[in-house]
């Protein structure tokens, strides 16, 4: 069984493993796009809100209160005339239309897609490798203290907190476990350094020469894809 060649690249990180910088370094050494903020600017965009309020849905749900005041709405007991789904601009939406950007993203190809639910996205799409991007306890708690000295009395929480939410983000939207392995062709830690970890990515999703169709065509897809 033949598979499409590797054109599409994913990276999802924990909160302080460096996940964001080896996708850059990644996009720049393949010459690809690499779409990070640059998707919730789309999605803003697209839904004809402000970039900096989409920014507050990026990888978060809406309030545990909305969500169950949101079941009324939809509810023919309680209708709410005159407002319509694409009028509203809530997490819910937001992960909708980061997820209509991600897929057209993918069509065009030749492009790394950093977090919001990419890999769940494009489970089943063809030419998608993905990574999952992790770090120690202790190499985070550094990167933290050192990006807010500030708030270093609040390393470990901070930290627990980011990828709580984004945990929370994909099991509500996509059902399912956002660090599960099943969902990864590569996990790497950021321990390795970022070239190493850079020459490894490249290796197993066959783009050490992207001229050349080797290794991409073994690489089929993750998760339930029948």
């Amino acid at each position: 069984m033949r598979h499409s060649p590797i054109n599409v690249i994913t990276v999802e990180r924990e909160y302080g493993s460096g996940g964001g910088e080896f996708a850059h370094q990644l996009a720049v050494r393949l010459g690809w796009k690499r779409l990070d903020s640059e998707l919730v600017s789309a999605a803003a965009r697209a839904a004809g809100v402000s970039p900096e309020l989409a920014a507050k849905f990026d990888e978060r749900l809406d309030p545990w209160y909305y969500r169950y005041g949101k079941v009324f709405w939809h509810d023919s007991a309680y209708p709410m005339t005159g407002i319509g789904d694409d009028q509203v601009f809530d997490s819910e939406r937001m992960l909708s239309l980061l997820k209509k950007e991600i897929e057209r993203a993918a069509e065009t190809g030749n492009c790394v897609l950093v977090g919001r639910g990419a890999a769940c996205a494009l489970a089943c799409h063809p030419g998608c490798f993905h990574i999952f991007v992790y770090a120690t306890a202790k190499a985070k708690r550094q990167w933290f203290m050192n990006a807010f000295p500030k708030q270093a009395h609040q390393a470990d929480q901070m930290i627990a907190a980011f990828d709580k939410r984004r945990a929370a983000v994909i099991r509500k939207f996509y059902q399912q476990e956002w660090c599960a392995r099943g969902l990864y062709h590569m996990l790497l830690n950021s321990a390795m350094g970022i070239d190493a970890m850079i020459e490894a990515a490249l290796g197993a999703a066959g783009l050490k020469d992207c001229g050349e169709e080797t290794v991409s065509h073994q690489i089929g897809a993750v998760g339930d894809c029948n």
